[in-house]
């Protein structure tokens, strides 16, 4: 028995969702601990491709239990919405394989209003570049105490009682402030409740799942969303998701204490975002296109073009001292193939210094200079390599700076995106 956390050390898209998958061989159970559906896992098995936004990405592997814990903030419609797409690709969804916490969050219609509502009235730079997905809001209403959880869903009467609760502060401001039409608490359940009943069978205690499971000598895996720099406190403030994104966060999120056997990190080979933010490796070029193009960079939530650029060794320092990691899984590295010269940024320049950590002062992201080291490219198609000597020299040798930058061993290498396109 051990304990595996999976988490992205970028700002989310680093391909968490295949090693987590690969990893799963080793699991019984994997259980989701924070964020919603402003995440998107794209899989590729078999030639099919699935996006997950929700569920576990271990679902594709039959006689394991993906769980959706506390942490996390549940779109009911979403979730079904899911449950049907992987329905139609042959994979089966049963209580036996998902279970969902009493504890879970809804995202309800006017949560999702609220954040369209909220970032429309922005200009510019203010805007954060939310999914508006309801997520931030939902997480407030948590906070505030005024939330409704996933074991409302069992009691009607329970959830009109709250929605009308919540809906004049909600009404007060999509109507005075950004002149939406008011919502009314009848309608707001009964959009919901199709979606409620469905999903009733698979509530669960999570806590419970885990600890039996641990007792029983079972692997759980802790599967994270998003990455370290869009940490609602370490990250990169205000463009930032709404929960805590490190490792840490895995025991919260689930309601069960764990020791961190495994900590897996995900690197990207290079890095990318989506959405507003600062980026100070941003290539705005013909290396940025490169990295664009061959690595079919669109958000699996979104949509929208991903912004790409070198790889970052400041902010994976900062997510190693943040998450432990024992392992590095490193995706991705086909798309640097072709490139000549690879830059790797070692350190910033900052207020006259050279730092090795991200500044901690608000969008002091934005003013840094990044600080390049220059290592040799390689032309080679990488896509069939199963072995670290197949790969050539240099790819090689930039695995290698990475691993001795962060004293951590690679152990995944992604060379595609289909699971058998992996050195492991």
């Amino acid at each position: 028995m051990s304990n595996i956390v999976v988490f992205g050390t970028q700002w989310g898209d680093e391909g968490k969702g295949k090693i987590v998958d690969l990893l799963t061989e080793r699991a019984e159970v994997i259980v989701r601990f924070q964020g919603g559906n402003n995440a998107g896992h794209t899989l590729v098995t078999r030639d099919k491709k699935f996006i997950l936004h929700l569920i576990p990405s271990g679902i594709l592997h039959p006689d394991k239990l993906c769980l959706i814990g506390n942490g996390v903030v549940l779109d009911p419609e979403v979730l079904c919405r899911e449950m049907d797409d992987l329905h139609q690709g042959g994979i089966e969804i049963t209580p036996d394989s998902l279970g969902i916490s009493r504890k879970t969050h809804l995202i309800m219609p006017y949560h999702k209003e609220l954040d369209r509502a909220r970032e429309q009235a922005k200009s510019g730079k203010d805007r954060i570049g939310t999914t508006g997905r309801g997520i931030g809001p939902c997480y407030e209403d948590k906070m505030s105490r005024v939330g409704i959880r996933a074991g409302d869903m069992q009691d009607s009467e329970l959830m009109l009682a709250k929605i009308k609760k919540a809906l004049p502060e909600k009404n007060a401001l999509l109507q005075s402030l950004y002149q939406n039409t008011p919502l009314e608490a009848e309608n707001v359940l009964q959009s919901i409740a199709p979606y409620a009943d469905r999903l009733v069978p698979y509530l669960t205690d999570v806590s419970l799942k885990i600890q039996e499971a641990r007792e029983a000598g079972r692997t759980v895996m802790f599967e994270g969303a998003q990455g370290v720099q869009l940490d609602i406190d370490h990250g990169t403030y205000p463009f930032v998701t709404s929960s805590n994104t490190i490792t840490a966060n895995a025991s919260a999120g689930t309601g069960s204490y764990y020791s961190m056997d495994e900590a897996i990190g995900v690197v990207k080979a290079y890095t990318t975002r989506v959405g507003q933010g600062p980026f100070p490796t941003q290539q705005d070029n013909d290396v940025g296109e490169h990295m664009q193009v061959q690595g079919a960079e669109y958000g699996s939530t979104t949509g929208r073009k991903r912004r790409c650029g070198w790889l970052d060794l400041v902010i994976l320092r900062e997510a190693v001292r943040l998450c432990g990691p024992t392992a590095l899984a490193i995706t991705k590295l086909d798309v640097m193939s072709g490139l000549d010269t690879i830059r790797v940024c070692t350190a910033y320049e900052y207020k006259g210094q050279q730092i090795l950590y991200p500044p901690q002062e608000e969008n002091a992201m934005s003013l840094v200079t990044p600080v390049y080291q220059e290592l040799p490219g390689w032309s080679q198609d990488i896509s069939q390599c199963r072995t670290r000597l197949d790969l050539p020299r240099n790819a090689r040798m930039y695995i290698e700076h990475i691993e001795d930058a962060l004293k951590t061993p690679a152990r995944i290498i992604s060379v595609g995106p289909d699971r058998e396109q992996t050195i492991r």
